[in-house]
């Protein structure tokens, strides 16, 4: 995430839940993806769970995305 979006989310967060939801379920989609990336191998029930994180990880980050910008384009009219 580039600086100026870590800078609106840390402005922003306290004060919308739905971007605070985001948010928290991004981190937690990484940290399980970190988790099962250190395999070696994957079992095929753990490879069908890493694309399920990783698909939702993608929505959620659009969904981040889409926030952000509503809130880019109220900074940037006022």
């Amino acid at each position: 995430m580039e600086k100026r979006d870590l800078e609106l989310v840390q402005k922003y967060i306290s004060s919308d839940p739905e971007l605070k939801r985001h948010m928290d379920e991004h981190e937690e989609f990484e940290r399980r993806l970190a988790e099962l990336n250190r395999h070696l191998y994957l079992t095929p029930e753990e490879e069908v769970e890493r694309k399920k994180i990783q698909k939702l990880k993608l929505a959620g980050r659009d969904r981040i995305e889409a926030i952000l910008a509503k809130y880019r384009s109220q900074d940037a009219r006022g």
